[in-house]
């Protein structure tokens, strides 16, 4: 992503409701998992500007990673230890050395996302986990992935697939994000009648803070009920997938 997207990421991130809901269900999926006495070692990799690494450490030690420069920096101001810039597609990390790994919103910035998972199976013990989460459905592609910088959105199948391809045995796999789905698909039929030459832009709508803390408190209401029971549709997916024994 450019500068000005980690910006408004590190300024958002904390308690802005997309956010809120995401990390929400990432903390439900490991607390069902992994017990905070456990003192595991994890893994946050495409970390981005780190408030989900802060939250990680509730779990154990944090290794936070990431190929942007610029991203690691923006995490650096949390005062977060064991910053890593590294690739995914080719971890810098020995075998069998992670409990866990979350990978948010990160997979779809790569060219080869499969190489990733596999680096991943690699890296995590046997017993160890992978929780991930996509962007969902090719048409709702539009500049909002654009400003991002990713290459694909996914469907859950084909997700599904590739992370059984990679070697990891699938927990729970699901659409998230089922309220924002029909207010997403709006929004990217109006943004495709903006100006050929305006930039792209990431869709973060900016609401008051009462309208904000109650779209948190919904997808955090969600995230509960995803964590445990498949929705049909969403604007993400999530996966919980385990090496083998």
């Amino acid at each position: 992503m450019n500068v000005a997207e980690y910006e408004r990421m590190y300024r958002l991130e904390d308690t802005y409701w997309w956010f809120a809901g995401r990390h929400r269900l990432v903390e439900l999926l490991l607390k069902q998992r992994i017990s905070p006495e456990r003192k595991a070692v994890l893994l946050d990799m495409g970390c981005g500007t780190g408030a989900m690494s802060a939250r990680l450490q509730q779990f154990g030690t944090v290794v936070s990673g990431d190929f942007s420069v610029d991203a690691l920096q923006f995490s650096r101001r949390r005062k977060l230890q064991g910053l890593v810039r590294a690739d995914a597609m080719r971890l810098p990390f020995r075998s069998s050395s992670f409990d866990a790994a979350v990978a948010m919103d990160m997979l779809e910035h790569l060219p080869d996302d499969c190489a990733a998972l596999c680096e991943f199976v690699r890296i995590l013990r046997p017993g160890g986990l992978l929780v991930a989460t996509v962007p969902a459905h090719a048409k709702l592609w539009s500049e909002h992935d654009i400003a991002l910088m990713h290459f694909r959105r996914y469907q859950r199948e084909e997700f599904a697939g590739k992370i059984m391809q990679a070697g990891l045995q699938i927990e729970r796999i699901s659409y998230f994000m089922t309220m924002l789905y029909p207010f997403a698909a709006v929004q990217r039929r109006l943004n495709a009648r903006r100006q050929p030459g305006d930039p792209p832009k990431a869709a973060m709508p900016i609401f008051p803070a009462p309208v904000n803390s109650a779209l948190a408190a919904l997808l955090k209401t969600e995230a509960s009920f995803a964590s445990n029971n498949s929705l049909p549709w969403g604007t993400t997916i999530f996966c919980v997938a385990k090496k083998p024994e």
